[in-house]
């Protein structure tokens, strides 16, 4: 044991992202490993535990990853995965506004970066404060939580623990709300304005809200919110949730059946969907909304559904973040950094006493 190794770095403070995560590629083998720890995770799925592992490796894992292999490659992009490639440029453009402040990294809840390598890196680089950033507006046991539970799962395993503050969610910050109207202006601006604009939020079975779950009053005040800031009037705006599974209920009403409506008896021509709940876009907004629905919608006698990106990596949507963030960091960058004077006294502190440690081990 190196006992100088310490000594020797300043204690920084740090940001880590979190986001759900993604395959490493756009194949069966990659997608099943994904599912695989996603959907074994507790805090994602809370049926009987023998039950729904018989379903999971019985009739889920063998076969839903390759029919969504053809979902995948539609949405792929030469950086690889979208989610991934956009929170790495969401990363980037923190790190930047930050400069040497803080540290940033970059984690999922299940595939790579993984935890574990993100914490490694932050301690390398000296991260004694970690501000822990899971990447959604609206807190969610199923999303949130899991990445809390992964996050201490991995500190659990370390022998100096960094200071630990977190951000449980942020569907309500003045900035966010600024920054999603100032994006769907901006889109307005550039694309013209449809009839109707759809607020979706990905779904959850509805007894986790039953129990005490957040989630559905969170997404809900997130649209009022952003509608009363768009200044939508009744009936122009309207809120659904999507990306449902299995059969038992889930929060509704139900994209896939809302936007043929919209077009059967509104006779909605022209529908724009926007997607605050998703911080960066991923499959369940390009493939599931921009695809998926798009084509639903025509079929259902509508013009054109336009879905309107996630905030990404937008200036909008990082300045919000950042801001976000320092209210959350005060306090820590306010400490004055060591500078190579203080490293240096210390060192020699260090070397004064001397090797004091019995254990034959440690000298």
């Amino acid at each position: 044991m190196n006992m100088e190794t310490p000594h020797r770095t300043p204690a920084r403070t740090g940001l880590l992202l979190i986001n759900l995560g993604t395959p490493d590629a756009p194949t069966a083998g990659a997608i099943r490993r994904y599912l695989r720890q996603f959907l074994s995770d507790r805090r994602v799925v809370e049926f009987p535990r023998a039950l729904w592992l018989a379903v999971l490796y019985l009739f889920i894992l063998p076969f839903r990853p390759r029919r969504l292999v053809h979902a995948y490659e539609k949405v792929w992009t030469a950086r690889g995965s979208p989610l991934l490639a956009i929170s790495r440029d969401q990363q980037q453009a923190l790190a930047s506004t930050f400069g040497a402040d803080v540290v940033v990294g970059l984690a999922m809840s299940y595939g790579e970066p993984s935890i574990e390598n993100a914490l490694a890196e932050l301690e390398s680089a000296g991260v004694r404060r970690m501000l822990v950033l899971p990447m959604y507006p609206q807190y969610s046991g199923t999303t949130t939580a899991a990445a809390f539970d992964a996050l201490f799962a991995a500190l659990r395993q370390r022998r100096w623990m960094p200071e630990l503050r977190t951000i449980g969610s942020y569907h309500d910050d003045a900035a966010h709300i600024e920054a999603l109207a100032t994006s769907i202006e901006s889109w307005w601006q550039a694309h013209g304005r449809g009839e109707h604009l759809l607020i979706s939020f990905h779904s959850i079975p509805r007894a986790y809200v039953e129990a005490g779950d957040p989630y559905f009053c969170q997404c809900q005040k997130t649209a009022r919110l952003l509608a009363a800031r768009l200044g939508l009037e009744t009936g122009a705006w309207s809120v659904s949730f999507q990306s449902r599974l299995g059969r038992q209920p889930w929060l509704m009403p139900y994209s896939d059946i809302v936007i043929p409506q919209l077009a059967t008896a509104r006779g909605v021509r022209r529908l724009d969907v926007v997607c605050p709940g998703f911080s960066a876009d991923c499959l369940e907004t390009l493939e599931e909304v921009a695809i998926r629905y798009a084509a639903d919608f025509a079929a259902a006698g509508g013009e054109t559904l336009r879905y309107i990106p996630a905030l990404n990596a937008q200036p909008v949507h990082i300045a919000a973040l950042a801001e976000l963030c320092r209210q959350h960091l005060q306090g820590w960058l306010e400490t004055p950094a060591e500078d190579a004077a203080e490293i240096a006294a210390r060192l020699q502190r260090v070397e004064a006493i001397g090797p004091t440690l019995d254990s034959p081990s440690l000298r």
